[in-house]
């Protein structure tokens, strides 16, 4: 027998696959294909302060080795989320769940982290600073350490509960930036967001999408993801989080030698509604073919 579980911040997950927010919605159209509670946690649709309506058509883009969006967070807003979206997620769902928020200015963050913090089945904040900051000409928070480690700091203020960074690898240095969120309180680091891609249908002469650029992930980050949780993990000593591009059990295996306590599937999801669900499966074989007893004992071990 091989033990799967893995701890993030005191709380522990039976395994380290999770949903990455936006890939899964609020899991109800998932639960109707597969039991759900297979998951290690599941991190739900991003939220904001109001409801947004998101940017507009097309937004989403297949492309080789992976997809460009251009969602917009388009969410309920925060009241929904927390009044109709959660309560009903905890029917389906017993685990706690991971409430990722965006904000456009701090106070936003802290109301959402203010929120988030009273809700029982919430065991994680994950922040993303992806968002641009309205106050302070539309450059987001995530590209500066100051940045980063402002809001950081301020969510820490007002939230009990671990609260998780999800950092963006469109930087020069995401070291830096993990750096100054660790020391402005962060419990963990979530990455990486995706990277800034572009497509141009050569026919319509026009970009892929209406928004000409946007999130690029799939499998062709994979290594890009991989090189950065690698050296965020070896330059802090809280847990993180890796992301970007996995799709088997082979994928969440390296992503953990490289340095991640946990890992989140993302746009494999949208290809395959079954991928979480065939990770979790597939990963005890990978594990005893691979002399792994225990997740744990894996996490980090490239020097």
């Amino acid at each position: 027998m091989v033990d799967l579980s893995v701890s993030l911040s005191g709380l522990t997950l039976s395994n380290p696959v999770i949903p990455a927010s936006g890939t899964f919605g609020y899991g109800k159209e998932y639960a109707e294909l597969y039991d759900i509670n297979i998951l290690g946690s599941l991190s739900f649709k991003g939220t904001t302060r109001e409801e947004r309506f998101g940017n507009p058509q097309p937004r989403i883009a297949e492309c080789a080795e992976g997809m460009i969006n251009s969602v917009g967070l388009q969410n309920p807003g925060l009241a929904a989320v927390i009044e109709k979206e959660l309560p009903e997620l905890s029917q389906i769902y017993k685990k706690p769940v991971i409430a990722n928020i965006s904000g456009f200015s701090i106070e936003e963050y802290v109301q959402c982290a203010k929120a988030m913090n009273d809700v029982s089945q919430v065991g994680i904040l994950e922040v993303n600073v992806s968002c641009p900051n309205v106050h302070d000409g539309g450059m987001a928070f995530g590209v500066l350490p100051e940045s980063a480690a402002a809001v950081t700091k301020a969510v820490k203020e007002v939230a009990a509960k671990p609260v998780y960074i999800k950092l963006s690898p469109n930087v020069t240095d995401i070291v830096s930036i993990a750096k100054a969120c660790e020391e402005a309180g962060a419990d963990g680091l979530s990455l990486i967001n995706t990277l800034l891609g572009m497509r141009i249908d050569i026919k319509r002469r026009q970009p892929v999408i209406a928004n000409k650029m946007g999130g690029f992930s799939g499998p062709a980050i994979f290594p890009v993801a991989v090189r950065m949780v690698y050296q965020v993990s070896k330059a802090v000593d809280i847990p993180v989080i890796g992301m970007g591009g996995v799709s088997s059990a082979r994928d969440v295996i390296e992503m953990m030698m490289a340095g991640a306590s946990a890992v989140q599937v993302g746009a494999a999801n949208l290809v395959n509604p079954y991928a979480c669900k065939e990770i979790i499966e597939e990963l005890p074989a990978v594990m005893e073919e691979l002399g792994i007893e225990n997740l744990r004992e894996i996490i980090g071990i490239i020097d």
